[in-house]
């Protein structure tokens, strides 16, 4: 993998976005970034790092309830968050697909599982795990 970042565990909510930041120097178009682990584990803080990395200086919110969020900076950023649909149908009928064919975009969706039979198998995994109340362990798989 061309890839040269290394993982970290973080212990605040700046030592994340950090780590995302640095992140973003090794990623570029059409890359399609899978973010795993549980609820309040930094997936969304993690973005927020990429996309500061990335000059983007607006609000980064989870797109829990939107389902897609889409960013202009650096290069376009296509932030989709998949925990409360689990029905691929209803992603296909939202143009998953045309993210997805678009290299010309950056794509990270978290809670990808649901996603897996459709999804390429060149995505940057990338594991999110609570270690204590504190501290975050982060992963590129």
């Amino acid at each position: 993998m061309r890839l040269g970042w290394k993982s970290g565990l973080t212990i605040s909510e700046e030592q994340t976005i950090d780590l995302g930041v640095n992140f973003s120097k090794y990623i570029e178009k059409g890359d399609l970034i899978a973010l795993k682990g549980d609820l309040g584990s930094g997936k969304t803080t993690f973005t927020k790092g990429i996309l500061k990395g990335l000059n983007y200086s607006g609000k980064v919110t989870s797109p829990t309830y939107t389902m897609i969020n889409e960013y202009d900076c650096l290069q376009k950023v296509i932030h989709i968050d998949c925990y409360k649909e689990k029905k691929i149908g209803i992603w296909l009928s939202l143009g998953l697909n045309d993210y997805i064919d678009d290299h010309n975009n950056i794509i990270i969706i978290e809670w990808p599982e649901i996603l897996e039979e459709i999804l390429p198998s060149d995505l940057i995994n990338i594991s999110f795990k609570h270690i204590n109340d504190n501290q975050r362990e982060i992963c590129l798989l």
